[in-house]
């Protein structure tokens, strides 16, 4: 089942809304079996021509509210840094998987954490740009391994007017794969197509990967680094995974 570029519309009631602001996505290809034993039960690698990727995706989340309700203020701005796999489950929905999601508010992590079962982390962040250079910075405080951090810099360079399959592949995913409350879910998500540019990582200094268990990608060039000025999204109620033929 290929990828849509639009997101499908959600149905029924709106369970969060927020906007990704200043996003880079920096990615490495990989086995889909060194990301299997990682993913939710009923799902398995997306991959795109015979491998996945794995993404360390820097970004400031903005104006963050629960369904119809105004942003939450202070808790609803955040700088937060992912590091995540891709997925599909026996439905043929497309998603992500985070492997660990860093956030510079402890309550949000806490409350992530219990609800939707998403790894956050609270880690000390901070990003600056000086021209086309944005540089995202993260160390993090609980839980361990504590003080692990990433440093990285990007030059952002010319609009992506035409995306490429593998652009598509790593940015048009319109659903979260995770345990809400303890069970294997989907959880929706809609937003446009994100306004992407190319990307030049100029340095990276990074042990987020390594303690997700990639510990060999941070030496390695990626395959692929995109940023984006940012998109509004809305994320619908979960639904459950069940398994094959039920």
């Amino acid at each position: 089942m290929a990828l849509d570029v639009h997101a499908p519309a959600l149905t029924g009631p709106r369970l969060m809304r927020q906007r990704w602001v200043d996003i880079t996505f920096v990615h490495w290809a990989v086995d889909p079996d060194r990301v299997a034993p990682l993913l939710p039960r009923g799902t398995r690698p997306d991959v795109l021509d015979g491998v996945t990727y794995v993404g360390l995706i820097p970004f400031r989340m903005v104006g963050a509210g629960l369904g119809a309700g105004p942003p939450v203020p202070w808790l609803g701005t955040f700088l937060e840094t992912n590091v995540r796999y891709y997925s599909r489950d026996d439905a043929g929905r497309h998603g992500v998987v985070f492997g660990s999601l860093e956030a510079s508010r402890l309550l949000v992590s806490l409350g992530a954490r219990a609800v939707f079962g998403t790894p956050y982390t609270w880690a000390s962040m901070r990003s600056s740009r000086s021209g086309t250079r944005i540089t995202y910075s993260s160390r993090r405080r609980w839980p361990g391994p504590r003080g692990a951090r990433t440093h990285l810099t990007v030059d952002v360079g010319d609009p992506v007017d035409e995306p490429m399959p593998l652009d598509r592949f790593l940015t048009a995913r319109y659903g979260l794969h995770s345990r809400v409350l303890g069970r294997p879910s989907w959880v929706p998500n809609e937003h446009p197509p994100w306004p992407l540019r190319r990307a030049e990582l100029v340095d990276l200094d990074d042990e987020l990967l390594a303690a997700a268990g990639f510990p060999d990608l941070a030496r390695t060039p990626p395959a692929s680094v995109l940023h984006s000025v940012g998109t509004r999204t809305t994320f619908g109620m979960p639904v459950r995974l069940r398994p094959a033929g039920r």
